[in-house]
């Protein structure tokens, strides 16, 4: 019983980290300090240090030799990386799910855009983007493809954060009307090839740094 009540914390320990991180409020290689956090969730250091394991396997943080626990870093080369396998993933489920996609599923589909493309900040326009990326997908039914699919927008998500917390400005997706254009008139392939180039578009953007200096960050804006 007292494993499986360590093992219950640390997925809610990771799962809080895991936010924290994705959505920028803790920085690449802040310090992840077991004894606040176990004094934070009222638990020992056992299930911290399987959370900083879960978290590790995510690519979230990482554990380096006499520096401890820290929130993992990423440059250009791993959202270039993430982005062609966002590409690759996706087309296959698009073509898996195109015979699959109904009429309402194609409407709800339009009105996340729509959502996304009224965002006022770059946390809604995230939310409405992801929804419409499952909504197209998830008919495929292959539970293995979508998992990773989800890892990769979380990826996405972190990276866009870090670029993007503040300055978002609003934007029209034509990309997404165009692949709902091309599956409600049954062109599997078409729509496909328009998500794949759709999701490997990396934007940037300037990020004041906690020192006052400026560097440019990256992020999948698709």
């Amino acid at each position: 019983m007292a494993k499986e009540h360590d093992d219950t914390i640390a997925s809610r320990i990771s799962r809080v980290l895991a936010d924290r991180i994705i959505r920028g409020e803790l920085a690449p290689d802040a310090r992840l300090r077991q004894d606040h956090i176990a004094e934070e969730f009222g638990t020992s250091h056992v299930p911290v240090r399987e959370a900083f394991r879960r978290l590790e396997a995510q690519g979230l943080a990482v554990n380096l030799p006499r520096r401890g626990v820290r929130v993992a870093s990423f440059d250009l080369k791993e959202v270039r990386e993430v982005a062609e396998m966002r590409a690759a993933l996706e087309g296959l489920a698009l073509r898996h799910a195109a015979q699959h996609l109904t009429p309402a599923i194609l409407d709800a589909a339009e009105e996340a855009t729509r959502e996304g493309d009224a965002a006022s900040d770059v946390y809604a326009w995230e939310e409405a983007n992801r929804r419409f990326h499952r909504l197209i997908l998830a008919p495929s039914d292959m539970a293995r493809l979508l998992a990773a699919i989800d890892d990769l927008h979380a990826a996405s998500a972190r990276f866009l954060f870090s670029a993007w917390q503040s300055g978002w400005e609003k934007r029209t997706d034509h990309d997404h009307r165009a692949i709902l254009a091309a599956l409600r008139q049954g062109r599997a392939d078409e729509a496909a090839a328009i998500l794949q180039k759709h999701v490997q578009w990396i934007g940037r953007a300037p990020v004041r740094t906690a020192s006052g200096s400026t560097r440019e960050a990256f992020a999948i804006v698709g």
